[in-house]
C-alpha cells in the first residue's frame, strides 16, 4: 500500500467500466479488496456455459486484477438467480432484490478481512448498491465514495416523459418505485464524495439536491485494443445505393437511448443510400421496427462489437440521458466519427470529430446523416481528428482518484 494514502475497498455489482477502478487503484498498490458479486477464472467451467444462460458471467474476470485481493460470491449469485427466474418476479423487485443481496454478502465479507493498522480505508460502491455499505462504513469511521452510474433522478424525469409520449414502443415498461430513490438520496447523504462521470450528470444531481460541494467529475477510462492503434478509415468518394452510408448504433434499443427519434429519422431518409445497424438487446414492441433500411443485429459479446466499429461509417449516439457512454470512446478508437446527443459524456467536439445533436429528434438527426451522406470527406477529417484515448487513460484515472483520497483524508 502506498504509505501516504488511504487503502480503497471497492464494492462493484457487476463488470461496470471493466474494472476500471479496482484496476487502476490495483495498479499502484492502494487497492486493499475488490468485493464483486462474480469472479470466473478463465479455466472456470462456468465459461462452457450456453451464451444464452448467465450470458454476462464470462465477462467477470480481469486478467489487471489476477494478482490482487478479489472477493467473490459467483455461487450464491448463480442461485439468486436462478431462484428470481423460478419466481418469476418483476424488473424492479429482481433488481432491487440482487442489490440487497450483494451488500449483504459483501458486508458479511467485511467483517472477515484484514486491513492495515490504524488506517481509516476509503470504500467506494456505485450507486442503487451503497446504501447498507455506507452504513456499515460510516460506523467504523471508514470514508466513503458514491460511484453514480447515471444521472439519477433528473434522467428518470427525461424517460417518464418519452414513455408517456410513446406508450407502445414499450408497453411493458415501469418506472423505479418511489423507495429506490429514497434509498438513493440516503446514499449521497452518506456519501463523503460523489463522483459522477460528466457535467451532465452533475448538474443532474445538483438539480436534485446533491450539493456541488461533494461532487467530482472523473471521466470514464478506456484502453483501446492493439489493433485498434493504427487503424487508418477509409471512405469512398461518394455514397451509393451499391455503398451506402454505415450508420451504427450499438447499445440497448431502448427509449432512453433516443430510438425514437433514430426510428423517425430511417423513416425520413428511406430513399436515401443509408443503412442503419442496431447491435444491442432488442427493447421495443415488434411494430416499431418495420423499415428496410434497419438491420437488427441483436446483442453480440464485448469482443465483437470491433467488427461493427470497423465497418460503419458514423456511430450514433442519440441518448436522452447518460451518465457517459462508454460506447463513443470505443468508437473512437477506431476512428469513427460520432453523431451525438448533449446529454452524456463530452467526447464529440462539434464538426472536429463529429456532430452535435441540436435536440434529439428525428429531424435533427436525419439532417447530421444527410450532411455525412453528401460530405464523405468531412466524415474523413472527422476521422484524423479522433479524440486522444491517453485522456482516458488508467494512469489518468488513477490521478483524479489520488486527488480525490487527498481530498477527503
Amino acid at each position: 500500500m502506498s504509505e501516504n494514502l488511504p487503502c480503497w475497498i471497492c464494492c462493484q455489482l457487476g463488470a461496470r467500466e471493466h474494472y476500471a477502478i479496482p484496476r487502476a487503484l490495483h495498479q499502484v498498490g492502494q487497492l486493499a479488496h475488490l468485493i464483486t458479486d462474480a469472479w470466473i477464472l478463465p479455466q472456470s467451467p462456468l465459461n462452457q456455459l450456453p451464451q444464452s444462460l448467465f450470458a454476462n458471467l464470462r465477462d467477470r474476470f480481469h486478467p489487471d486484477l489476477t494478482q490482487a485481493s478479489v472477493q467473490a460470491f459467483t455461487g450464491s449469485l448463480i442461485r439468486f438467480e436462478l431462484a428470481q427466474r423460478l419466481q418469476k418476479t418483476s424488473e424492479w423487485k429482481r433488481i432491487i432484490a440482487r442489490n440487497s443481496w450483494f451488500q449483504q454478502k459483501a458486508i458479511q465479507r467485511l467483517k472477515t478481512i484484514t486491513l492495515p493498522l490504524n488506517s481509516r480505508p476509503i470504500l467506494f460502491a456505485y450507486s442503487y448498491a451503497a446504501l447498507e455499505l455506507f452504513r456499515y462504513a460510516k460506523i467504523r469511521g471508514w470514508y466513503t465514495i458514491l460511484g453514480q452510474i447515471d444521472p439519477g433522478l433528473v434522467e428518470e424525469t427525461f424517460v417518464q416523459a418519452e414513455y408517456a409520449k410513446y406508450p407502445t414502443y414499450q408497453p411493458n415498461w415501469q418506472s423505479a418505485p418511489s423507495h429506490y430513490w429514497t434509498y438513493w438520496e440516503e446514499e449521497c447523504l452518506l456519501a463523503d464524495r460523489v463522483v459522477v462521470n460528466s457535467p451532465w450528470s452533475s448538474q443532474s444531481l445538483q438539480q436534485a439536491g446533491v450539493s456541488a460541494k461533494k461532487i467530482d467529475i472523473i471521466p470514464l477510462a478506456y484502453e483501446p485494443p492493439d489493433a485498434a492503434l493504427d487503424f487508418v478509415r477509409v471512405y469512398p468518394p461518394r455514397f451509393s445505393a451499391q455503398r451506402p452510408l454505415r450508420v451504427l448504433f450499438l447499445g440497448q434499443i431502448i427509449l432512453r437511448k433516443g430510438i425514437v427519434a433514430l426510428l423517425k429519422a430511417a423513416d425520413l431518409l428511406c430513399h436515401q443510400p443509408i443503412e442503419f445497424w442496431l447491435v444491442g438487446s432488442p427493447g421495443i414492441d415488434e411494430q416499431a421496427k418495420i423499415n428496410k433500411h434497419i438491420r437488427y443485429l441483436g446483442a453480440v459479446p464485448r469482443r465483437a462489437t470491433a467488427h461493427y466499429y470497423k465497418r460503419a461509417d458514423v456511430f450514433l449516439f442519440p441518448t436522452l440521458s447518460d451518465g457517459f457512454g462508454l460506447t463513443q470512446l470505443e468508437a473512437q478508437a477506431w476512428k469513427l466519427p460520432i453523431i451525438a446527443s448533449r446529454f452524456c459524456g463530452e467526447v464529440v467536439k462539434d464538426q472536429v470529430n463529429g456532430i452535435m445533436l441540436p435536440e434529439v429528434s428525428g429531424e435533427a438527426i436525419a439532417q447530421a446523416l444527410e450532411f455525412c451522406l453528401y460530405n464523405p470527406q468531412q466524415l474523413q477529417s472527422f476521422s484524423r481528428e479522433a479524440t486522444d484515448m491517453s485522456m482516458f487513460s488508467l494512469s489518468q484515472l488513477h490521478q483524479h482518484l489520488q486527488s480525490l483520497a487527498h481530498a477527503i483524508g
